[in-house]
């Protein structure tokens, strides 16, 4: 194993090591060597696939489209790090390029072929995320309980491992404690991480999803929200000004906030279902087996 690690380039044993890993003394490392025994190639982008431990769920189109056109331009810069499968290729570094490409036209890319373990192509896709994508705080959490698990690693080890403080690394993995349908709001954009925080320290899921709602509703601030969270008679502070629904209602609109992430509202027998971006509608779309393409 030793001797394989090595093989794929000196900057990889970070990874494996006490040290703080960088993942472009990795890339450089990778590249390098690639260059110099002429190892970078063309590959069909219809025989790539992304990577499978990919932490992003969310690639924001207008930066997609920033850099197609400037692929379509100059060309791909940089060439993305694959891994040979029985069906193609796994993208291990570079899907934002690889996308890009596909939407400026291209046919083929520039790629290195590697044969990295599945521990060893996870974590460089954690990597090349947490160090240079701005991720969201859920897909920085979820990176983070990836890599501690996938290395066996403390959180100390982690923080120093990626250049973050302990507390930060604590703060971020404890909002993986919250709600589905909260962790979705953190996802989507619609409540911060300062918010999310907030809530991580709650116990009361119900008391969680409201206050989350309340944010989204009505703009709250950090602070607001802290001391609303300190106050246990949330509805003495929100006065409820309806007619109560039926529980069936209730029932339904609770299954499908938890089947789509997002605010759902059934009443005068219409159903609505709340979304922030284009992004967020296509996800609802696809959760729902629509095809907007179709």
């Amino acid at each position: 194993m030793q001797e394989k690690r090595k093989a794929l380039g000196r900057g990889l044993e970070q990874l494996f090591s006490d040290e703080a890993i960088s993942f472009d003394e990795i890339e450089e490392s990778i590249v390098d060597e690639a260059k110099k025994n002429k190892e970078i190639v063309e590959l069909p982008l219809s025989e790539l696939r992304p990577n499978p431990y990919q932490p992003r769920k969310i690639f924001d189109d207008e930066a997609l489209n920033e850099l197609a056109s400037s692929i379509k331009e100059n060309g791909v810069f940089q060439p993305i790090i694959v891994k040979k499968t029985v069906k193609g290729y796994d993208i291990v570094a570079g899907e934002r390029r690889y996308r890009a490409s596909k939407k400026a036209g291209l046919t083929t890319i520039p790629a290195i072929i590697k044969d990295f373990t599945d521990e060893e192509m996870m974590n460089i896709a954690l990597l090349e995320n947490l160090q240079r994508e701005d991720l969201t705080a859920i897909e920085e959490a979820n990176a983070y309980k990836a890599m501690i698990d996938s290395l066996g690693l403390t959180q100390d080890e982690l923080a120093k491992k990626v250049g973050k403080s302990r507390s930060h690394i604590t703060n971020t993995l404890g909002l993986l404690k919250l709600p589905k349908s909260v962790q979705d709001l953190v996802l989507y954009n619609k409540i911060s991480m300062g918010h999310a925080r907030v809530l991580s320290k709650l116990e009361d899921t119900s008391k969680i999803e409201e206050l989350a709602d309340k944010v989204v509703n009505d703009d709250l601030s950090v602070r607001e929200l802290e001391e609303l969270s300190k106050n246990k008679d949330l509805k003495r502070l929100f006065p409820v000004n309806r007619v109560e629904k039926n529980n069936e209602y209730k029932s339904v609109e609770k299954m499908l906030k938890e089947k789509l992430g997002t605010k759902v509202k059934i009443s005068n027998n219409k159903l609505t279902i709340s979304f922030s971006t284009v992004q967020d509608l296509n996800r609802i779309l696809e959760i729902m087996n629509f095809d907007i393409n179709e």
